[in-house]
């Protein structure tokens, strides 16, 4: 068995970047980056729910950065995150994708008192290709 973690993370990649455009959607952020930005962030893998002992459940988490005064830009931001991959089939490569759900979203503001974080999840099962 292949793992999903990786081309789960690929499709959302793939999902993201023209959705949030001209905001960068990152896997690592350079030291530097101008705000806003959004961060690929922590994944949990474990077995899906299912009969077939191949089927992977993904707790995938994005992180959404922002410097702008107020919570409307990474409000929005979320927003058009959650549009781009809630119930949407993406293309995983060597998996089909039974399901890509939102989970939650909460937002806070950092304690350097200009930096507003977006953290979301969203909950996928993936299973082999045949």
């Amino acid at each position: 068995m292949t793992g999903a973690s990786w081309p789960l993370q690929v499709a959302i990649l793939a999902a993201l970047r023209p959705a949030l455009a001209p905001v960068a959607v990152l896997d690592d952020v350079p030291q530097g980056r101008a705000f806003p930005y959004v961060v690929i962030g922590e994944d949990v893998t474990t077995p899906g729910p299912l009969v077939d002992a191949d089927a992977e459940e993904i707790d995938a988490t994005l992180h959404v950065w922002s410097r702008y005064a107020g919570r409307k830009e990474a409000k929005k931001l979320m927003g058009a995150i959650k549009a781009a991959l809630h119930d949407q089939p993406l293309p995983v490569v060597g998996h089909d994708l039974v399901l890509l759900r939102f989970a939650f979203e909460t937002l806070f503001l950092e304690p350097d008192g200009l930096t507003r974080h977006g953290v979301l999840r969203f909950r996928a099962l993936l299973l082999p290709s045949a």
